[in-house]
């Protein structure tokens, strides 16, 4: 079996990524030519010369398993409730990644699953719908008591100038020792062609523990339609009582750079995240065990194409597509003539009657993986 892994992305991704198209505005405005403003592009299928070589479920587990800093064990150490809500808000922020634009990952395909552990944290993610595409995440760690299940669900929407994806989905961590249940929301994506080209993540995440009865509202900053206000990645918002809405703290900052949280009642300023401590040293995962690796692992699934871009070989890279893509097409026919419907591995999966997805974990505990982030 083949599996081919890359690097993480890090604070300076528009670097990083060299594998990109020439003329590469000119080329994604050509690929909106026939759509209309306000469409819905969950079904727009990109090809490869516009994606970089990761899976959408590898990316998506790289916002848990790949820190420079150990900000998640951090979370249920702290004494207080008030600290410890801190330490998850910071443990938050360090999951909202920069991003590149003008390359995006692919499609994970039907059931395709992505296990890496790092420490004694193991991650599991699968694609439990296609279409609508819909991920699933379990992350248990044994050592430090922790739960995290995420179900994302994105819907992009074409705007003429710009997409903006709404990222639904919960996600939960728990912090089993204290009894404590943290939910919270992804931000939304907006890539903008014109006037200025770019990647942001704007939008309000708020974030909730019932238990200690403790709430935060933050907002992702965003530059002006001509790109020249504003700060695309300032992120500020409160910290208060649920009940009384009475605030503690303020939180102010960048999230790719410093974060500080102040105190109300004596004005203190304390640093909470700093994204260079983050972001320094990201590790590539490697496999430990290559019989262990399941054929539904992304890095296995897409590595022909994975390989093919980091080889810039393009005629290669459309065949390996095509490849994956016509597989599916032919275990869809297989079921369909047997009657058969495809049902999670790992997750269950309901659709809410909000219109939205729920997923949990079938096992309490992730096993350790066959890929692992080096120490």
């Amino acid at each position: 079996m083949k599996v081919v892994l890359t690097k993480p992305l890090s604070l300076d991704v528009k670097t990083e990524v060299d594998y990109r198209a020439p003329n590469l505005l000119h080329r994604i405005l050509s690929l909106f030519n026939n759509e209309r403003s306000g469409s819905d592009l969950t079904l727009f299928r990109l090809p490869p010369l516009f994606n970089f070589p990761k899976s959408h479920l590898q990316c998506y587990g790289e916002l848990v398993y790949c820190s420079g800093s150990d900000l998640l064990s951090r979370c249920s150490r702290a004494d207080s409730s008030l600290d410890r809500f801190i330490s998850v808000l910071a443990w938050c922020i360090s999951t909202i990644r920069p991003l590149a634009f003008g390359v995006a990952p692919y499609n994970p395909i039907l059931g395709e699953t992505h296990h890496v552990s790092t420490g004694s944290l193991n991650v599991l993610l699968e694609q439990v719908s296609h279409h609508p595409p819909v991920s699933a995440l379990h992350a248990t760690d044994e050592k430090e008591s922790l739960e995290i299940i995420w179900c994302q669900h994105a819907i992009p929407k074409f705007h003429g100038a710009s997409v903006e994806t709404d990222v639904r989905g919960k996600r939960q961590l728990k912090l089993l020792s204290r009894g404590e249940t943290y939910e919270m929301n992804s931000p939304k994506l907006l890539i903008r062609f014109l006037p200025v080209p770019g990647a942001h993540w704007v939008g309000n995440v708020r974030i909730r523990c019932q238990e200690s009865g403790l709430e935060t509202q933050l907002c992702l900053g965003a530059t002006s339609f001509l790109g020249l206000r504003g700060n695309s990645r300032s992120i500020k918002g409160n910290i208060y009582e649920t009940s009384t809405m009475k605030t503690l703290a303020e939180v102010n900052g960048q999230w790719d750079r410093i974060v500080k949280v102040k105190d109300i009642n004596n004005g203190k300023e304390t640093v909470i995240y700093d994204a260079k401590e983050v972001f320094s040293g990201l590790k590539t995962p490697i496999v430990k065990d290559l019989e262990g690796v399941w054929p539904s692992e992304s890095a296995a699934v897409w590595s022909e194409l994975s390989q093919a871009i980091l080889s810039k070989d393009w005629d290669k890279a459309r065949e390996a597509k095509k490849d994956v893509e016509e597989n599916q097409r032919e275990l869809l026919r297989e079921r369909e003539s047997r009657g058969e419907a495809w049902v999670p591995k790992h997750f269950t999966a309901t659709y809410t009657k909000d219109g939205d997805w729920e997923c949990s974990p079938i096992q309490n505990l992730v096993p350790p993986a066959p890929i692992v982030v080096p120490p």
